[in-house]
């Protein structure tokens, strides 16, 4: 426990670093960073981190697409554009299939492939949330909360109230009195969050109706990117996906939740749910 107190201590002093550092290039960077380790923890569970070359060419192309703006906002590299270098993983993935299809499968191609593609996206969304100055932050701010607060609530309604298991073949320690006080204690906490931020910051208005139920809703969403996660875990045989945090585990233990909701919470912002 003291190593988990320790541990989460030390990533948020990190994360309010980052976040004050929203306006630089280090914004970018951490999402690429994050990416690519998360990219790797993947490979590695599923046993495809032998493909070195693959591996490298997915890690790259996701910290690629995500540090790209940076150069774009100050009109250079331009012509370098996702498509190009998406294209170019792929062009580089056949290649590769067509030198080593005997032991590099369909499966491995497809799977590498498919994750190099979602991981850069879910951050990615983040990433777009802080192009808007005004209100960006907000939203990054509760898309965190989105992610991670839930837990909280469903850890002491679990803990007091908890009888009925969700699914104890995926996750023992959950419960369905775990998961509503989660989903409530969520949806309250990120209106409170909301209505706090609102107390100290100009320019916008927070919709707190919606965000009471995007934050009820992303209790539930993170919940089954958390289960998900926790299912690919189980099937690899493995306790977690690595151990960049000692006492929580690897990028994909901590944003498997986030990784699920940044998109949906950048959905609701772009329809205007989030602030007026």
């Amino acid at each position: 426990m003291k190593t988990r107190i320790i541990s989460a201590a030390v990533a948020i002093v990190l994360a309010i670093i980052w976040l004050l550092l929203h306006n630089t290039f280090i914004f970018e960077v951490v999402f690429g960073l994050l990416s690519a380790v998360a990219i790797a923890e993947i490979f590695k569970a599923t046993k495809r981190l032998k493909f070195v070359e693959p591996a490298v060419a997915c890690c790259v192309y996701a910290f690629l697409d995500c540090v790209m703006g940076v150069f774009h906002r100050h009109g250079w590299l331009t012509f370098i554009t996702s498509n190009l270098y998406f294209g170019a993983l792929v062009l580089f993935m056949c290649i590769y299939y067509l030198r080593n299809h005997e032991k590099f499968g369909y499966k491995d191609f497809f799977l590498m492939l498919a994750v190099a593609m979602l991981i850069p996206y879910s951050f990615g969304t983040v990433i777009s949330m802080n192009y808007d100055k005004t209100a960006g932050m907000f939203v990054i701010v509760m898309t965190m909360c989105g992610a991670w607060l839930a837990d909280s609530g469903a850890y002491f309604a679990g803990t007091f109230f908890g009888k009925t298991k969700l699914c104890p073949d995926i996750s023992p320690k959950k419960t369905v009195e775990g998961v509503v006080g989660g989903v409530i204690s969520n949806g309250l906490l990120m209106m409170l969050v909301a209505l706090f931020y609102d107390m100290f910051t100009d320019g916008f208005e927070p919709r707190y109706f919606f965000i009471l139920l995007s934050g009820m809703l992303c209790a539930i969403v993170g919940l089954i990117g958390d289960l998900t996660a926790s299912i690919i875990k189980r099937q690899a045989g493995i306790k977690d996906y690595g151990n960049i945090m000692p006492g929580h585990g690897g990028v994909m233990d901590r944003f498997d939740s986030f990784l699920l909701v940044a998109p949906f919470m950048y959905y609701l912002y772009t329809q205007g749910l989030i602030v007026k």
